[in-house]
């Protein structure tokens, strides 16, 4: 996204380090890596430093932050949820997975691939270019992101929204109110479904371990 704000620390660095070795010693032609867990989990943080690790040893990754592929768009999506009841509607269902397999598929390919990614400051929706034509490897990161299809490595951060509610105050992207507070309750029921997928975890202190 756009005027994302980034807090990277010394645990994420510690932790994309391990999960980098992880993918040294299974190295494969156009992997996919997700990374999931709640809001202010560090997901983006993960893939921003997996991704900058790894051009030391060669390997070219390209983040994918698929929160950016919602069906609504950003001005009409607090009105949407409220009109059609947030535990009804808020979880992977919202997600655009037709464009998020298009753009994978076009990866895979070694293609030129066009998606959406949110501005956050003006909250409108942009259409990114990339030419996957070079890169090695892809980093999906979002809440849903270890459903997507043919990943070789799941990513998930056990950090709950209650945990991280310093680091949604900082980052801003939504304000803290009683809607908000519905809608993290019902992506931490969704996101948490999600954690027997996962390949590796990583826990409130940010040690990794294998699933």
């Amino acid at each position: 996204m756009l005027g994302d704000v980034l807090l990277i620390t010394e645990k994420h660095r510690e932790a994309g380090e391990q999960i980098i070795q992880m993918i040294l010693k299974q190295p494969k032609p156009k992997m996919m890596i997700a990374i999931s867990g709640e809001s202010g989990s560090g997901k983006t943080e993960l893939a921003h430093v997996i991704a900058k690790g790894l051009r030391k040893h060669g390997i070219l990754a390209k983040p994918m932050h698929i929160d950016n592929y919602y069906r609504i768009h950003p001005y009409q999506r607090t009105e949407w949820r409220l009109q059609h009841g947030i535990e009804n509607v808020v979880g992977p269902e919202e997600y655009d997975w037709a464009t998020i397999n298009r753009n994978i598929y076009e990866f895979k390919q070694g293609l030129s691939s066009t998606g959406p990614c949110v501005d956050l400051v003006t909250e409108q929706i942009d259409q990114l270019t990339t030419d996957y034509k070079d890169i090695d490897m892809l980093i999906i990161d979002g809440l849903y992101a270890i459903k997507t299809q043919d990943v070789d490595l799941r990513v998930f951060i056990e950090l709950t929204y209650h945990e991280t509610k310093k680091a949604q105050l900082v980052r801003g992207k939504e304000p803290q109110n009683e809607y908000r507070m519905q809608v993290l309750e019902q992506e931490h029921k969704q996101v948490q479904t999600l954690k027997p997928q996962a390949d590796v975890l990583i826990d409130k202190e940010y040690a990794v371990r294998l699933a």
